[in-house]
């Protein structure tokens, strides 16, 4: 039987819930999406299971959770696991590839090392505005290859950047990663931001815009604001 790719899998098969992670403020479940005989897990976070936030709109959570998806599959990162936008037993939602982590990985040890795949998941972040990125969001599938979840809270207007990665503040970018925030501002000016436009307000791709260009402008990863806390809490 032919392999139907997980892209398929995730955004037209039968989506099955099977648990919950409890530990989540918003709706989180384990799932399964089936299709041709072929099975994923994955995590299923329905919109009508959003917590109302005071600083982001209602029911927009899971449309920056895909925002964040298309900026790192469109720029290179590859940050980021597989993420649609469906339907599913609990309405319409996001659906992310679930990520088998190495658990010989200390996390806690692991997030504030030198490791070129958290240094570029500062970059993205300081990109899209990240304003949650915990330690437990770190999702290493190697000592090589590492992920990041939960990107509900991104892309706001005002630069509300909150990450553990701050070991990089304000070392100068390397010229490959010029590259990235060059090819990043010219997709946003135009096939990135058409992507983005039914997923964020035009306020929000403007800024977006704006962060990219100031810091290919300043040269070097951003500083914390001095107006918002640095760290997420708890930091896990």
């Amino acid at each position: 039987m032919a392999t139907v790719d997980n892209l398929k899998i995730l955004k037209e098969g039968v989506l099955k819930v099977t648990g919950r992670l409890v530990d989540a403020s918003n709706a989180t479940l384990y799932a399964t999406a089936s299709l041709s005989e072929q099975e994923l897990v994955c995590i299923y976070k329905p919109i009508a299971g959003e917590r109302p936030l005071w600083d982001f709109s209602e029911g927009s959570l899971a449309y920056r959770e895909y925002a964040a998806y298309l900026v790192s599959q469109t720029v290179g990162f590859n940050l980021v696991p597989l993420t649609v936008l469906r339907d599913g037993p609990y309405g319409e939602g996001m659906a992310q590839e679930w990520i088998t982590i190495d658990e010989t990985i200390d996390l806690a040890v692991f997030f504030s090392s030198d490791h070129p795949s958290l240094r570029a998941m500062a970059l993205f972040d300081a990109i899209v505005n990240n304003t949650d990125r915990k330690i437990g969001h770190l999702l290493p599938l190697s000592p090589q290859v590492v992920y990041g979840c939960d990107h509900g809270v991104t892309f706001h207007v005002d630069d509300k950047l909150r990450t553990v990665l701050w070991q990089w503040a304000q070392d100068p970018f390397t010229e490959e990663e010029f590259t990235t925030l060059r090819k990043a501002a010219s997709l946003l000016s135009g096939e990135l931001g058409a992507l983005l436009s039914p997923l964020l307000t035009q306020e929000e791709i403007a800024a977006t815009q704006l962060r990219t260009s100031r810091l290919i402008a300043e040269g070097t990863f951003p500083l914390p604001n001095p107006d918002w806390p640095a760290v997420p809490w708890p930091a896990f």
